[in-house]
């Protein structure tokens, strides 16, 4: 069941400031407090929905296309593309999901290491 109270809604409904990268109806994007790279941007959907399973099962193609064409358009933004980037997001405990409300990390702006 959604969480109306994490931390993630608090900060759509404005009751926790963000540094803001960029928002409308459906979306947001800000960077991360507690960055892991030198760009550490989180971009969540509007729409109250847990995980990747749960905004692909609720949302139609055409919010889900929309999310991740936003997301290349921040990619843009800090010409990430041109070096590299890493998307991430998690679901479930085995994954250390802390915020039960979807969201992606974008990671970018230095050499990432390996993930083996």
């Amino acid at each position: 069941m959604y969480d109306k109270n994490n931390i993630f809604a608090k900060i759509i409904k404005k009751e926790i400031p963000c540094n803001l990268i960029f928002e409308d109806e459906k979306i947001i994007f800000f960077h991360d407090i507690n960055p892991q790279a030198k760009i550490h941007i989180l971009g969540i959907p509007k729409t109250e929905v847990i995980n990747l399973s749960d905004f692909i099962q609720k949302c139609g193609q055409e919010e889900v296309y929309y999310f991740f064409k936003k997301i290349y358009e921040i990619v843009k933004k800090f010409n990430l593309q041109k070096t590299g980037y890493r998307l991430i997001t998690n679901e479930g405990t085995d994954s250390n999901q802390e915020v039960q409300h979807f969201h992606v990390h974008i990671l970018g702006g230095e050499n990432l290491g390996s993930l083996n």
